[in-house]
């Protein structure tokens, strides 16, 4: 049973009338849900999937999107829970099921990718698909990625935190009313990332209305960073680990370990910048993962 908050989610006609590229918008039925996505790019190019990390929607790719479109049909969704897609039962917040999920607009959308991207938990949920089998692209690229438990305490600490937050009805209404552009700005910040008036607005938005703070919530509270650290030695997809060098939620040199883990993985350092590195400087990082694709072959 959802939960009523859960109807207080960003509206497509409010929240969403001057959307970054609306037009590229559309909404799509598929594994129970209707999704938020956008496309960019001409349809007989190979595929690009592009998942955006906790909090956040595909306003989170308006700069990075059009540059990769111009070799890549690039499919980006809201997740679950988040932006204008529906929210999946808290039965399935887990990342298995948040995989499962995105695997069931994939197959409706008829478009596998050969290159595969997410930021934070994007790209977590990007490798649960690869080692399900669910997608098989060529290469895998991590945006800060977090695909690592916390160091120490915290990895059991935050979790638990996340998940009382979760499970009180009233948290997200009441963090709902105190997202202000201040707040947001603050939120962004502590992150190692500084964005433009605009981009801090579009974060507000979001954070203005509860269910997609609960959306948020909910992924970070039924998450198994650890089962998925575990499974990374097996994961055969070449893997290129974009790294923002001011990253202050998760530090750069988690990176470097989990290089070590896998069997096929770069790091790539880019300095002077923070945790959303693909918004603060999106031809940096397209520049980056198109010279990757590019030794693979790609496009």
């Amino acid at each position: 049973m959802l939960n009523p908050f859960d109807a207080d989610r960003p509206d497509w006609a409010v929240e969403g009338r001057d959307w970054p590229h609306r037009e590229a918008s559309r909404f799509v039925e598929a594994a129970g849900l209707r999704w938020h996505v956008q496309e960019f790019g001409r349809a007989e190019a190979p595929t690009l999937l592009l998942l955006h990390g906790t909090g956040a929607a595909t306003h989170s790719w308006r700069g990075l999107a059009p540059l990769l479109a111009r070799d890549f049909f690039v499919i980006a969704p809201d997740l679950p829970g988040h932006g204008f897609t529906d929210p999946l039962p808290d039965a399935d917040l887990s990342l298995p099921g948040m995989a499962r999920a995105v695997a069931g607009l994939v197959a409706a959308l008829g478009r596998p990718p050969v290159l595969a991207a997410g930021h934070s938990a994007g790209a977590a949920v990007l490798a649960r698909m690869c080692l399900d089998g669910s997608i098989a692209p060529r290469l895998l690229a991590a945006f800060n990625g977090a695909l690592a438990p916390l160091p120490g305490a915290a990895s059991l600490l935050f979790p638990s935190m996340a998940r009382l937050l979760f499970l009180n009805p009233f948290t997200p209404k009441i963090f709902a009313w105190t997202a202000d552009r201040s707040a947001a700005k603050r939120l962004i910040e502590g992150t190692g990332s500084r964005l433009d008036p605009a981009g801090v607005d579009l974060y507000r938005r979001l954070f203005a209305r509860s269910g997609h703070v609960r959306g948020a919530l909910g992924m970070m509270a039924n998450w198994d960073l650890d089962a998925l650290h575990r499974a990374l030695p097996g994961l055969a997809t070449r893997t290129l680990l974009i790294v923002g060098g001011d990253d202050r939620a998760i530090l750069p040199d988690t990176a470097f370990g989990l290089r070590d883990r896998l069997p096929d993985a770069r790091v790539a350092l880019i300095r002077g910048l923070g945790h959303l590195a693909h918004e603060e400087a999106p031809e940096r990082v397209a520049e980056v993962l198109l010279a990757e694709a590019r030794t693979l072959g790609l496009p």
